[in-house]
């Protein structure tokens, strides 16, 4: 940057999509844009929309997959970068922390999920001598 360039404009507001995009709460713009539009992420209590403005001091409520996040908006930033500068874009509320941290370990705790299986030779035979069962 030489002494003629003037050093860039200060950010004001922000896309929701966007600054979802480059805080790392989702991958592409257009999962941000697919959380906003089903009614995952909430700005200030209110339903949000991609192209709603943000701004510092914000309050957003994002909810992705078992995940529910309550944070307040530290910063902005227009390009999508490391990890570390991407949490200094927020800050969580110690109530969400709280809360996410007692469901990790609740979800720790049950163990894995059982997988979903095709029902085996016996188990159709079975399932099918039901259903002769209910037509008597």
């Amino acid at each position: 940057m030489n002494a003629r360039t003037p050093p860039p404009p200060a950010i004001a507001g922000q896309r929701l999509d966007v600054w979802l995009w480059a805080a790392r709460f989702f991958k592409t713009r257009a999962l941000a844009k697919q959380a906003i539009e089903g009614g995952k992420v909430e700005v200030n209590g209110a339903a949000g929309k991609p192209a709603r403005t943000v701004h510092v001091g914000d309050v957003l409520r994002i909810a992705r997959g078992e995940e529910r996040f309550e944070v307040e908006l530290a910063g902005l930033c227009a390009q999508r970068g490391p990890a570390g500068i991407a949490r200094q874009l927020y800050r969580e509320t110690p109530a969400s922390l709280a809360t996410r941290t007692a469901a990790a370990e609740l979800r720790r705790m049950q163990g894995p999920a059982a997988p979903a299986r095709r029902p085996d030779k016996r188990a159709r035979r079975l399932i099918r001598a039901l259903g002769d069962l209910d037509m008597l």
